[in-house]
């Protein structure tokens, strides 16, 4: 592995490296891996997610030494470098037409894609829901017992390679056509509302105190978050911008698959 590691690094600084076959299989043999779910992107570890730069970089590189190919199923006809993942039957997984996902990602087996989309590089863990029209980005990171629903956006990202990926932790429910992007992390058992939408930049308000607490880029765990807004000056005057706030926790009794209207209703809120 520490061989494969020096290689990508290597191959990294200089593209002239690509010519030469070993280089070119340590990026294959990674991409083969992550493809397995035996290496990841990012990994949690004691607690604290590490980003593994050098598997983002095998990723970027594999890119570059693949050749755009013509791939067929049944009717359709797909023009691209990177094929589709395979034999899902043999893996436990349930994938519904037209559900597509790329070789590179990661799909645990009890996973059930919807109509959907997962990018090279997202890791997927067992029980997860990858709703209707949902997208999982490269590099994104989904916990165990996840539900994505429907039209949610978590975002990719390959570049820099040092950014950390958007990661959902295990038994968070995100509510539909919520966007979350640019490295941003769900606690453990979050539940998100419908149209939240959380940025690096986003001001995330807890509000479910006497007095309220600011985070940025984080939910904490157990949080139940719904959209809202906050009166910000700008030179033509006073404006409502985009937050997320969070209005309470979700209870250590109720069930980790519980629905989004059961996760709201506790605190009086429809979305």
């Amino acid at each position: 592995m520490e061989d494969r590691k020096a290689k990508i690094n290597q191959a990294w600084e200089n593209r002239m490296l690509l010519q030469q076959k070993a280089y070119v299989q340590a990026i294959e043999d990674t991409l083969e891996l992550t493809d397995k779910g035996k290496l990841r992107v990012a990994e949690q570890i004691d607690n604290e997610w590490i980003v593994n730069d050098w598997v983002k970089k095998a990723v970027i590189l594999y890119f570059i030494v693949r050749k755009m190919t013509v791939s067929e199923v049944g009717i359709f006809e797909f023009h691209d470098k990177i094929p589709l993942k395979r034999q899902y039957a043999e893996q436990g997984i349930r994938v519904v037409p037209h559900a597509v996902a790329r070789y590179g990602a990661y799909i645990a087996p009890n996973v059930i894609l919807m109509p959907s989309y997962v990018n090279i590089g997202a890791y997927v863990d067992t029980g997860t829901m990858v709703d209707t029209w949902a997208t999982v980005g490269s590099c994104a990171q989904i916990g165990r017992n996840v539900h994505l629903s429907g039209g949610v956006g978590i975002g990719g990202v390959l570049e820099p390679v040092q950014a950390a990926p958007v990661i959902i932790e295990d038994n968070c429910f995100i509510g539909s056509r919520s966007i979350i992007v640019e490295g941003v992390r769900i606690g453990k058992e979050a539940v998100l509302g419908a149209n939240v939408v959380i940025t690096k930049s986003t001001k995330i308000i807890n509000v479910s105190q006497t007095q309220a607490v600011d985070y940025q880029g984080y939910i904490p765990p157990r949080s139940v978050v719904i959209p809202g807004s906050y009166k910000k000056k700008f030179p033509a005057g006073n404006y409502n911008v985009s937050c997320a706030l969070i209005i309470g926790k979700r209870k250590e009794s109720t069930d980790k698959k519980t629905s989004l209207n059961e996760a709201l209703r506790n605190f009086n809120v429809s979305v």
